[in-house]
């Protein structure tokens, strides 16, 4: 079991980070990292939970809060280029090419790990994944720390990402010593991980940028391979995080409805009614567009917006909300596949834990 601490938040202002109050909080927290302990900051996908990279008993302690497998390796961030160069065996031109259009941002890459990097970070496989986050928080944090920081998502191994430090403490309080809250992340959906160590650049997770516009830098780039089952055993390392079949899941049965517009809306108030005769209280995760059907049908509505970028920043929320609320279910509408809409789908499949209601006319 682990010990107890107390968990504080302290708040900054990412528009100030050059104020006394903020360099001070920046300071205790790089003194925790350099300490060995765990300190939780603010991404611009989710919030990461960070320890030193290059100390295996800190990063330990990412895996025991978590209750994280061993055998899921963890994302390092950097604050500057120099700090890839400092963690990997080589940089492929591939790799120079991503990084002069995406980094700071969203996008995690696969690369050949250096001798310094731990074990432990890579779960024993020879890459290792780093990103450079577009968050001045972030970025502050590593460069008054001094070294790179291996974060996952700072929740419960499993349960949905967190993207407020809210989120982050209804997970983790006792468990962590400081939460720096910088306000709701603003991407929502974790960042795209790119191998890089295979003969094709291929997408192990689609996140926050998009299969397009990848393509639009390395133009054979292959989207994520799809599994309809998991049968993944939990000793058995994987190559990037977020690989699960079940995965960003709330603590209720959660369903995926997949077809056209449409039918989606109307499969999903059947369902509700059903459900309901039942003497359950339903949960639904749609769009702005579907509000008005939903209007009178008695369940508890949350709405992701208009945009795929609103969907993206408001679904893990969403998903919180609902069982929050102590809904007996949550039944979710699907989205596009394009852009952001990927990222989406991928990770509505995995709250939903591979429960996909696929409509005939879609």
């Amino acid at each position: 079991m682990m010990q107890q601490k107390e968990t504080q938040i302290v708040a900054l202002n990412k528009d100030h980070l050059e104020r006394a109050y903020e360099q001070e909080q920046l300071a205790y927290a790089a003194r925790l990292l350099h300490a060995g302990e765990i300190v939780v900051f603010p991404t611009e996908t989710v919030y990461g939970l960070g320890a030193n990279a290059l100390n295996p008993r800190a990063a330990e302690k990412i895996f025991l809060a978590k209750e994280r497998p061993f055998s899921d390796p963890l994302i390092v961030h950097i604050a500057d280029e120099q700090g890839l160069e400092s963690l990997v065996a080589s940089i492929p031109a591939a790799a120079r090419q991503l990084a002069a259009a995406f980094w700071p941002g969203p996008l995690t890459m696969i690369l050949p790990a250096g001798p310094q990097v731990p074990g432990l970070i890579t779960s024993g496989l020879p890459n290792v994944a780093v990103r450079m986050p577009d968050h001045p928080i972030a970025r502050a944090l590593i460069r008054a720390a001094g070294i790179p920081v291996a974060a996952p998502s700072a929740n419960r191994f499993m349960h949905v990402s967190p993207t407020t430090a809210q989120h982050v403490y209804d997970d983790l309080k006792g468990r962590i010593p400081l939460i720096l809250d910088g306000g709701p992340c603003t991407v929502g959906v974790e960042s795209t991980i790119i191998d890089l160590c295979t003969d094709i650049p291929t997408i192990l997770r689609p996140g926050g940028i998009s299969l397009e516009a990848l393509r639009q830098v390395l133009p054979q780039v292959q989207p994520p391979q799809s599994r309809q089952t998991h049968t993944e055993d939990l000793e058995t390392a994987r190559v990037a995080p977020g690989q699960m079949l079940i995965h960003y899941s709330p603590k209720v049965p959660t369903y995926l409805f997949e077809g056209s517009v449409e039918a989606m809306r109307q499969t999903i108030l059947d369902e509700v009614k059903q459900r309901q005769r039942q003497g359950e209280q339903v949960g639904v995760l749609i769009a702005d567009e579907d509000l008005n059907a939903f209007h009178e049908s008695g369940a508890i509505v949350y709405s992701l917006g208009n945009t795929l970028e609103q969907v993206a920043t408001r679904l893990f929320a969403g998903l919180r909300t609902l069982e929050d609320a102590g809904v007996d279910v949550i039944l979710c509408r699907n989205f596009t596949a394009q852009g952001l809409g990927l990222a989406v789908r991928d990770r509505l499949l995995k709250a939903a834990g591979g429960k996909v209601k696929t409509l005939n006319n879609t």
